[in-house]
C-alpha cells in the first residue's frame, strides 16, 4: 500500500505540473497573440512612436542604435503615408502666398523627449530649410509627399595628418572655413525610401530645397538641445576652387565633390512657424 500511495501521488504531482506548464504555455501564447493584435490595429504614427521609444532607449549624443534596431525604425518609417499623419497637399502649409518672399516653412511638432524627438516639415515650391548640422545625432527622414532637392555634406577627416582642411580666416572675428565632401546632391521625388545620417556620416550637415510643395518627417535621436551643446549651426558654402592651400591637392575632375563650409548666423530670411501636430492621436505609453 505504501507503494501504490507513493506513486498515486507522484502521478498526482507529474499531472498538476503539467497542467501548471500547459497553463503557462496558454497564456504566453495568449499574450503574444494579444501584442500582434494590438501591433496589427496600432496606427502608423503610434508604431513609428512605439519604435522610435525602442530604438532611442539606450542611446545618447553620438551614440548610433544598432544596425537591427536602425533596420526596424527604418522599415516603420518607410511605411508611412502622408495620410498616416493627417497631411493634404492642399492644406495651406504648403502654399505661399507672397511669391516675392522667402517661403514660411511649418514645423509640426509632434513629439519629443531627451532620447528623440518626431515632427513635420512643410515647405511650399521653393521653400528652403538652409544648410545646418546635427551635432552628436542620428537623424531619419521620410519625404512624404512632392520632390525636394537634398545637398548633404561630411567632414573631410580621412586625410593624412599632414593634409590641411581649415583655411584661418584673415579676418579676427570670421570663423574659420573647413573642408567637406558632398555626399548628396540630387532631387528625392515621393515615395522613395527614408534617408539616414549618422553623427560623423550619412551627410550630417545638409540642406532642402523644395522642387514642389512637400513634406519631410523627421526623426532626431537625440533632439537638439542648446543646454547640452547641441546647437544647431548654419553654414556658407563655397567651391573648393574658389581657395587654394598649400599641401592640399585634389584632381581636378574630383573637386566638384569638395566645398569650403564657414559658420554663419542663423538666416535672417529663415521663417519657420512651429505648429502642433494634428493628425492621427499618438499616445505616449
Amino acid at each position: 500500500m505504501g507503494i501504490g500511495r507513493n506513486l498515486s501521488e507522484r502521478k498526482g504531482r507529474e499531472l498538476r505540473e503539467l497542467r501548471e506548464e500547459t497553463n503557462i504555455d496558454t497564456n504566453n501564447n495568449k499574450s503574444k497573440k494579444n501584442r500582434r493584435h494590438r501591433q496589427r490595429n496600432m496606427s502608423p504614427g503610434q508604431k513609428l512612436f512605439q519604435t522610435c521609444n525602442q530604438v532611442f532607449a539606450s542611446t545618447g549624443p553620438g551614440i548610433v542604435p544598432s544596425p537591427s534596431h536602425i533596420e526596424m525604425l527604418f522599415s516603420v518609417l518607410g511605411g508611412i503615408k502622408k495620410e498616416d499623419v493627417g497631411l493634404k497637399p492642399e492644406m495651406s502649409y504648403f502654399s505661399s502666398n507672397s511669391p516675392r518672399r522667402t517661403p514660411k516653412i511649418t514645423y509640426l511638432h509632434i513629439y519629443e523627449c531627451e532620447q528623440f524627438s518626431m515632427g513635420i516639415f512643410c515647405l511650399p515650391p521653393s521653400g528652403v530649410i538652409p544648410l545646418h548640422n546635427h551635432p552628436g545625432m542620428t537623424v531619419f527622414s521620410k519625404l512624404l509627399f512632392g520632390t525636394m532637392h537634398i545637398k548633404s555634406y561630411d567632414w573631410l577627416v580621412d586625410v593624412p595628418p599632414h593634409v590641411p582642411t581649415i583655411i584661418k580666416s584673415s579676418q579676427s572675428q570670421a570663423p574659420d572655413m573647413r573642408l567637406a565632401k558632398v555626399k548628396v546632391d540630387a532631387d528625392f521625388n515621393a515615395p522613395c525610401d527614408p534617408s539616414i545620417l549618422y553623427p560623423a556620416d550619412g551627410g550630417n550637415m545638409h540642406w532642402f530645397t523644395a522642387v514642389t510643395a512637400c513634406a519631410v518627417l523627421d526623426v532626431l535621436g537625440p533632439p537638439y538641445s542648446d543646454p547640452h551643446g547641441r546647437h544647431c549651426t548654419y553654414y556658407h558654402n563655397f567651391p573648393f576652387s574658389n581657395y587654394s592651400v598649400d599641401g592640399l591637392s585634389i584632381p581636378e575632375e574630383e573637386r566638384k565633390s569638395y566645398e569650403w563650409l564657414q559658420e554663419k548666423e542663423k538666416p535672417e530670411n529663415l521663417q519657420v512657424v512651429v505648429k502642433m501636430y494634428s493628425g492621427p492621436k499618438i499616445v505616449e505609453n
